[in-house]
């Protein structure tokens, strides 16, 4: 598991993010708790759909805006484990 901070709104202390991989079963989780949101994929999942979705999902609980940045860093940092 890997964790990261990040801050979620501009000018609040960063969030932890957790990123979790499970090679075995070929899928990725993705989680932030201060936001009580989670996320998961497949390796399979093309890559486009993924960040799709993955923006769809944190625009539920954040700005349209920051979703859009939030969503690609977390895709970044997913893609290095």
């Amino acid at each position: 598991m890997k964790i990261r901070k990040t801050p979620l709104v501009d000018g609040q202390a960063p969030a932890y993010v957790y990123i979790y991989e499970n090679r075995k079963e070929e899928y990725v989780v993705l989680a932030i708790p201060a936001l009580e949101w989670s996320f998961s994929f497949s390796y399979e999942e093309e890559a486009e759909a993924v960040a799709q979705r993955l923006g769809m999902s944190l625009q539920k609980r954040i700005r349209h805006e920051r979703a859009a940045v939030l969503a690609d860093r977390l895709l970044g940092w997913a893609r290095e484990m």
